[in-house]
């Protein structure tokens, strides 16, 4: 399924710009960033329990917050882009 994942990190201090460093880290692990706290990934059932523990256990639940939308399995059709980035294919192949 297609998950995507936004965050607001509390950046006031060395500390929370550590944390923002990390939880970004570990959403590219796992996915596309599309926007500056905003990441694509197509996740199955464990891997996203598993990337929301790593982030929660990284986040200051007092000054951060964390976001997840399940899109679900159709979700080329709920997508609409407009502007300058058309996007990509997640499904896609991926050239390093």
């Amino acid at each position: 399924m297609l998950v995507v994942i936004t965050y607001d990190v509390n950046t006031e201090d060395a500390g929370g710009r550590r944390r923002l460093r990390q939880i970004a880290k570990q959403c590219v692990n796992y996915g596309q960033r599309v926007q500056c706290s905003v990441f694509e990934c197509l996740l199955d059932a464990a891997q996203c329990r598993l990337l929301q523990h790593k982030l929660c256990s990284i986040m200051d639940a007092e000054k951060d917050s964390l976001r997840f939308y399940y899109m679900g399995n159709n979700y080329e059709n709920r997508i609409e882009h407009f502007g300058v980035r058309s996007g990509y294919d997640p499904e896609g192949f991926l050239t390093v």
